[in-house]
């Protein structure tokens, strides 16, 4: 079998600068071109030449960056153009507001989906569709893309860096509606048409590597290197230096390394709060548990030492309070800094019904299932953010060092120089086949477990329609020790003639004696004793209803919940995938017959190592899974069950014991026979997962609901809302 080649140092060519500030929206969606309107303004004219290229706009985490350096002077200067129709932009995805016959500099024209970057009279930047502008310079014929030198293979590594900081989510906040919405019609999936191989940076560092800078210097990152420890006292969360939690490495399997060992996040304790700026909102409390060990393992100790490592002095645990959009701020820093590593989806934000009891819990579930795949990710519960987002108890001390995180530069090739592994730690070979075994298998996991919890859900109504059966049967006895009529109980085989009961007005002597007990002979101690047994019973049967309706209320609903912990796998490995079948092309053509390139096939070899790390790390993530939700749910099954037993015995036994022999009191379930409780409440369902599939409207209807919501009735909130209905 064919191996890749041996490590080799990077080429001398001109390092790759990070860019030093990145704008970004926290919305993982692009925004569709509008349709171009009709416009008076003639600029006298030709329309130019459409662009043939896609470049990118990196929407995985809304940002965009300029790693490749211009060299044409037409692009660092931008190309004279002027506005053909009136745009209103929107700030929050970077967008420039222009009026008809504006003179605008167009930086860079060839934007995925239609966009470019422009620039105004005044000098500020922004987005602006391709068509609603055109180009005021002598138009010559369009050449076969003069791409062929300058783009060749690294076209599409190009983008752009606007000098601005990126703006936290504002909670609440209703403009940043409509991208969310789109978002869940096309059941999580992003409209970009760049790979992750390329939006990661991954195709960059193939084809041209990066040499880091910092106190460590470049590194070729193929040689496994060790790292030093040091602990940081003002953070108590993290044992790494500063740079260190930059560092990652990949053990023989491949398999991430573990520096950090993992622990526990709770979220809980979610409380209503009101702010003048950004309106009522909703804090949840994180709590961060450790181990109890305190003993630091000593340099060179056996990596499975270090499970049981705690830092020294550090409490057993922390709790900070968060929001729903420093949850968004922490996703976006980690999806920029690690952009090689599958990180889990966010949940949707809401809009409609946002305080309600019934949405808050399910928040506060979906956020702690979130944050506790973070930190059980090898490599993502070392990130600095991460520690910044669990250790930062001061709200002084959060707003100072936010900026500095929210103004880091995208990791994109940089993140791969930093992942050191062992020589030769790949067979090209065994990698092609163990991608294709993993994308079957995740697919067949997505489609297996999206049937489980349609299924789950039939179960858990099942056990309320369960609940109404045992409860009825319970009337229907209570009704037969009592001689009293069960409202709305079938009478099969009985004519109403032969009712003798207190409505038709025939004596009702006979059916109890004056002791209650269910027979017509006065003093019978016998039917006494039957009749409170069978009371008993009746009021077991009321318990056990009620454990039914609450098993599957509850116990139930957080196992329905925790199954989206394991659904759309492939939806969540789609870019690990997709970058590691990009990298196997990029090998092959590194070591063709000829052209044998051994600088960038090593490095493919780092992506590769990345890719597989990844895929184990799920192997092992996905045996965890599974086993904590079998488990939990035969326990919370064996509980329910053994509580059943418990009840159905006592009313068992009531028949073995000789009660007193005084008059039988009247059951408390003895009132609801006239009006008997029967029509139970809508079962509470899970929030949808991020990729769950929604079904498709027109845009237009879509448009109309949200403006009928936007005019409806405040008292109806979220009943009418088209957001609403996703939820």
């Amino acid at each position: 079998m064919a191996t890749l080649p041996r490590t080799s140092k990077l080429s001398n060519a001109s390092p790759i600068h990070p860019p030093s500030v990145v704008a970004s929206s926290l919305f993982d969606n692009p925004v569709p071109v509008p349709a171009r309107p009709h416009s008076e303004f003639d600029s006298g004219i030709n329309t130019s030449a459409a662009w043939t290229e896609h470049r990118q706009l990196h929407t995985g985490t809304g940002s965009l960056s300029d790693d490749e350096p211009d060299t044409d002077d037409e692009q660092q200067h931008g190309r004279p153009a002027r506005a053909l129709y009136v745009f209103e932009g929107k700030t929050e995805f970077r967008e420039l507001s222009v009026d008809a016959g504006d003179e605008i500099e167009v930086l860079k024209e060839e934007l995925a989906d239609g966009w470019s970057l422009v620039k105004s009279a005044d000098g500020e930047m922004g987005l602006l569709p391709r068509s609603y502008y055109t180009f005021t310079s002598d138009f010559i014929a369009a050449p076969e893309h003069a791409s062929t030198q300058q783009h060749g293979r690294d076209a599409s590594t190009s983008t752009i860096t606007p000098a601005a900081p990126i703006v936290p989510q504002t909670t609440g906040e209703w403009r940043n509606a409509f991208p969310s919405f789109r978002h869940n019609l096309l059941g999580g999936k992003s409209l970009n048409r760049f790979s992750s191989f390329v939006t990661s940076g991954a195709e960059e560092w193939v084809l041209k590597g990066s040499a880091p800078t910092g106190d460590d210097g470049p590194h070729a990152g193929h040689a496994k290197e060790e790292s030093a420890y040091t602990y940081d006292e003002d953070n108590r969360l993290s044992r790494l230096g500063m740079g260190e939690a930059d560092r990652h490495f990949v053990d023989a399997g491949p398999a991430w390394k573990t520096k950090l060992p993992p622990f526990r996040v709770l979220v809980h304790s979610p409380s209503k709060r009101t702010s003048t700026l950004s309106g009522a909102y909703t804090v949840y409390s994180v709590t961060s548990l450790f181990h109890a060990s305190s003993s630091i393992p000593e340099e060179g100790a056996d990596p499975e030492s270090e499970a049981d490592y705690t830092p020294p002095n550090s409490p057993a645990r922390i709790t900070v309070h968060r929001r729903f959009s420093h949850f968004v701020v922490l996703h976006t820093a980690l999806t920029r800094r690690l952009p090689g590593i599958a990180l889990p989806p966010l949940p949707e934000k809401q809009y409609a019904g946002r305080f309600s009891t019934d949405f808050v819990e399910a928040r506060r579930g979906d956020l702690e299932r979130y944050i506790g795949r973070i930190v059980r990710h090898p490599v993502a519960r070392y990130a600095e953010v991460v520690t910044f987002f669990l250790g930062c108890e001061s709200d002084k001390e959060w707003s100072r060092q936010l900026p500095l995180h929210l103004s880091l530069p995208p990791a994109g090739p940089s993140f791969y120089a930093h992942v050191f592994h062992p020589a030769f730690n790949v067979d090209a070979e065994d990698a092609t086949d163990a991608v294709a075994r993993f994308e079957t298998h995740t697919h067949a996991i997505g489609r297996g477990v999206q049937g489980l919890r349609e299924i789950f859900g039939r179960v858990r109504e099942a056990r309320v329609e369960m609940s109404k059966a045992e409860r009825l049967l319970s009337y229907s006895l209570l009704s037969l020790i009592t001689s009293k009529p069960l409202a709305s109980a079938p009478l099969t085989g009985i004519d109403e003639d032969d009712e003798d009961n207190g409505s038709t007005g025939k004596p009702t002597v006979g059916l109890l004696n004056e002791d209650g007990a269910w027979c017509w002979r006065e003093g019978c101690e016998d039917c006494l004793v039957l009749t409170k047994a069978l009371q008993k019973t009746s009021e077991g049967l009321q318990n056990v209803a009620d454990l039914y309706d609450d098993h599957a209320r509850r116990t139930q609903l957080a196992t329905h919940e925790a199954l989206k912990n394991v659904a759309h796998p492939s939806s969540m490995y789609e870019s690990v995938i997709d970058t590691h079948k990009s990298t196997l092309s990029r090998y092959t053509e590194a070591t063709r017959d000829g052209r044998a390139d051994e600088e960038m096939a090593a490095r493919c070899e780092t992506v590769l190592n990345t890719t597989m790390a990844e895929m184990e790390t799920y192997h092992t993530q996905k045996s965890e899974d599974f086993r904590a939700i079998a488990t939990e749910h035969l326990d919370g099954e064996i509980s329910f069950y053994e509580q059943v037993l418990t009840r159905l015995r006592a009313a068992r036994n009531a028949f073995d014991t000789v009660p007193s022999p005084s008059p039988r009191q009247p059951s408390i379930y003895e009132r609801e026979l006239a009006d008997p409780r029967l029509g139970a409440e809508p079962l509470p369902q899970p929030c949808p997962h991020v990729f769950d599939s929604a079904p498709m409207r027109p845009v237009s209807a879509a448009i109309q609901e949200g403006v009928g919501m936007l005019l409806g009735s405040a008292g109806r909130e979220g009943r009418g809302s088209v957001f609403g209905k996703f939820w």
